[in-house]
Order: C-alpha cells, then sequence, then structure tokens
C-alpha cells in the first residue's frame, strides 16, 4: 500500500498546469483558414465556372472534351451532347465531359490544318 501514498504525494507535488486560452486555438484556427483559402476556396469557384459553362452550352458551340477532343455542338441533351467531330463524323458524350468553349472558328480552322 506505501506505493500508492507515494504516488498521490508526488501528483500534489506538482505544479498546476495553466489552463490554455484562445491562444491555443489560434494556431488550429489559422490551419483551416489556410486549408479553406488554399484547396477548398478555389475547387468551388472552379465548379460553379463549369456549371455556368456548361449551363451555356448551344446548338452551333464548340467545345473541347476531357478527352482532349475538339468538336461542334449539334444536339443538346440533359445528360449528352452529340459533337461532330468530322466530316459526317458524330459522338455522344455526357455532358460533364465538356471542359472547354472554344472560340468561334476553332473547329473550321483545325478542320482545314488537318487536309
Amino acid at each position: 500500500m506505501s506505493f500508492l501514498i507515494s504516488d498521490a504525494m508526488a501528483q500534489a507535488a506538482a505544479p498546476a498546469s495553466p489552463q490554455p486560452g484562445i491562444e491555443a486555438m489560434l494556431f488550429p484556427l489559422a490551419i483551416l483558414l489556410f486549408f479553406y483559402f488554399l484547396f477548398i476556396r478555389p475547387q468551388s469557384k472552379r465548379n460553379k465556372e463549369q456549371k455556368q459553362m456548361l449551363a451555356a452550352l448551344t446548338k452551333g458551340s464548340e467545345v473541347v472534351t476531357t478527352g482532349g477532343i475538339l468538336g461542334k455542338v449539334i444536339e443538346l441533351d440533359d445528360n449528352f451532347v452529340k459533337l461532330e467531330v468530322g466530316d459526317n463524323s458524330f459522338i455522344q458524350v455526357q455532358r460533364h465531359a465538356v471542359a472547354n468553349m472554344m472560340p468561334k472558328g476553332t473547329y473550321k480552322s483545325a478542320g482545314k490544318a488537318k487536309a
């Protein structure tokens, strides 16, 4: 039993540690803010711009897919886009696979460069 008493006396003799204040919360909050501005905010801005671009798709728009295929929009659906990728060559891709809208004339100039 004597070994329990000595432990209790050692705990009582230890100085009390100060309670953490607002200073202890500053570092975790700073890390959270850092990650928000570095990762979360730019990603949400890109997602918003992508949704706006997909909503602005119209018949005749020239687009590039995520696979790098350049084409002209022939038909639009809620989920799919039909693209003309060459003379009488059509492909159908999912709407979210459209990566960028290209300026008018890009599709024609790319077709002339192949010939």
